[in-house]
């Protein structure tokens, strides 16, 4: 019988009396990925740093390969196998992916000098082994983000990795590329490394987990192999200690008179020939796969991209958007898909962020009226329960779903009249998307038209009430209940016949 790579029993963690883990256990097999789930605050992030080194544990016992680790440290982690690949990516793109991969550990020539064709040989050798295409003298900065992923592996790998540790390690990548880095993650149990799966994505986790561990406020609520969970459903319940069908806080409204219309919409090598009308208070969903143009209908909508033909209409006008201040006049507003780069002043307060498209509304002569400004992002924070210490605080402090709710905040106070949702809940957990769900459902009850774009096929069928499947930037069809299915949604999204 297998040994576990890795133990702990009954770890507590408290800060000034405060317990941010409660006796949680957990068992790592060699081969095996061991799937951690929970909402922010779970406890998973402080777990993650007690195997790390970076927190020491206030009771409890960690046992790695049969021994007992009394001291764990950032350098004894190290020691023993323990690697951690973060979404924020710990690459310098500046050297070599060769360099990168030996970083600290380069093999050296007499005299002290880099033996460069040895490191060259022995990066390649790693890559092969894991089945990568990678130069190893490539700068790292010319390479996609997931190739940056596979380059922090391959340097856990010539570290001797046992214990491999994944933070919500698909967040920025494609579709193509998750399924390359799962690929990749089936080799690293074939050479007997233990992997430590952490992530929001379900169905990534019913791929590749062999068991997963609940998390709820620092608890530990359940450890269970995958092929005993009946569902999607029981993980969620079990995460949030609710039923999933109060998730999505649809609320049904009546539908109104159309708003914007779209016409023979086409943008070169992105998406042609697009029609589709939206009402009042009406959230329509746009399904497909990742490249079928989904995003870029929805900037040019905005006008970050300029359409090369067709007609927006709205409320039966033609109208002209060049430019994103075209269509803020117009009352359309637009999340972006990637909020700390496209979406999010990061430098700037929460209370910046919430006013910064509305700042004439608060305008005093040549002055902002800061109180009035505050006034409107206090309203705001507390009817979307957007958790800060203050307004004041930076937003790149926030959580992912705080700041999310930010950002739905600023159209809000906009007084949007179209609001474009461009992937509303990515690298958010459960309690988040609850909310913002219940944010969206509202927006429709007071007549905001939604469009809502999203990989996450439940969201899609959860929140609709019509669904745009895009197919290679073509609309394949347009989807209505009752045929709004996930079944139906993916026959046209991998090229079904056109259902209108």
């Amino acid at each position: 019988m297998k040994q576990p790579i890795l133990e702990l029993k009954n770890i507590v963690k408290e800060f000034y009396g405060n317990r941010a883990l409660s006796n949680v256990s957990l068992t790592l097999m060699p081969g095996s990925v061991h799937a951690i789930v929970g909402e922010n605050g779970a406890g998973k992030s402080t777990f993650i740093k007690i195997l790390t080194g970076a927190y020491s544990k206030t009771s409890g016992d960690i046992y790695v390969g049969g021994e007992l680790i009394n001291q764990m440290d950032p350098l004894v982690s190290k020691k023993l196998g323990i690697h951690c690949i973060y979404q924020e990516l710990n690459v310098a793109n500046d050297l070599t992916v060769a360099e990168n991969v030996f970083l600290g550990i380069q093999p050296v020539k007499r005299f002290g000098l880099i033996n460069w064709k040895k490191m060259h040989q022995d990066a390649k050798v790693i890559f092969d082994s894991l089945q990568i295409r990678i130069d190893p003298k490539q700068l790292v900065r010319q390479v996609s983000i997931a190739q940056k992923q596979m380059i922090e592996i391959a340097r856990a790998i010539s570290q001797q990795a046992k214990v491999l540790i994944m933070d919500e390690p698909t967040s920025s990548l494609s579709n193509r590329e998750i399924e390359i880095l799962l690929h990749l993650i089936g080799e690293l149990k074939q050479q007997g490394i233990g992997i430590l799966y952490i992530s929001h994505r379900m169905d990534e986790i019913f791929r590749i987990a062999d068991t997963v561990t609940v998390l709820r406020d620092g608890q530990h609520i359940k450890t269970m192999p995958l092929k005993e969970v009946s569902g999607v459903d029981e993980l969620v319940e079990l995460m949030a200690n609710r039923k999933v069908a109060d998730y999505f806080n649809k609320v049904e409204v009546p539908i109104g008179k159309p708003v914007l219309k779209v016409e023979g919409l086409s943008k070169s090598n992105k998406f042609h020939d697009i029609g589709f009308e939206l009402r009042e208070g009406e959230i329509v969903g746009v399904a497909g796969l990742v490249g079928s143009g989904r995003t870029e209908i929805a900037m040019t909508l905005f006008g970050m991209l300029k359409k090369d033909s067709g007609t927006i209409s709205i409320d039966g006008r033609p109208v002209d958007i060049r430019s994103p201040r075209d269509a803020i006049k117009l009352g359309i507003g637009f999340v972006t898909e990637n909020r700390k780069e496209t979406g999010l002043a990061l430098k700037m307060s929460v209370r910046e962020n919430m006013t910064l498209p509305t700042l004439k509304q608060f305008d005093k002569m040549l002055w902002v009226d800061r109180k009035k400004e505050s006034k409107a992002a206090e309203e705001y924070r507390t009817r979307l329960n957007i958790k800060t210490t203050s307004l004041e605080q930076r937003i790149s402090n926030l959580s992912g779903g705080n700041q999310q709710k930010a950002i739905i905040a600023r159209w809000m106070i906009q007084g949007t009249r179209i609001l474009i949702l461009d992937e509303p809940c990515r690298g958010v957990d459960v309690r988040a998307k609850a909310e913002i769900f219940a944010q969206i459902s509202k927006l429709a009850q007071q007549g905001i038209t939604v469009l809502m774009i999203s990989s996450e096929i439940q969201e899609i069928v959860g929140m609709s009430d019509r669904v745009i499947v895009m197919k290679e930037g073509h609309m394949a069809g347009m989807l209505e209940k009752p045929m709004i299915t996930p079944d139906h949604i993916l026959k046209l999204a991998f090229g079904g016949a056109n259902r209108a």
